[in-house]
């Protein structure tokens, strides 16, 4: 049986972020694709996950930030 290495409650995790300040949680043994820049980890995915809730506090795009704060 296979497993979804990213619903692996045992496995070492990154947090990912792009330009748009999006996060993801994603596999430590897994290449982490073009765009994406690790800001945590590895570390467990508990861990991982207290970092997307404290540092990811806005879900909008960067993008959208800025230009309602313009506005």
């Amino acid at each position: 049986m296979t497993t979804n290495p990213f619903e692996n409650a045992d496995a070492a995790y990154l947090v990912l972020v792009n330009h748009e300040n999006q996060h993801s949680l994603w596999p430590a043994d897994i290449e982490v694709p073009e765009g994406w820049n690790t800001v945590h980890g590895a570390a467990s995915r508990q861990s991982c996950l207290d970092y997307v809730d404290a540092h990811w506090t806005d879900m909008r795009p960067a993008s959208l930030i800025a230009e309602t704060a313009a506005s």
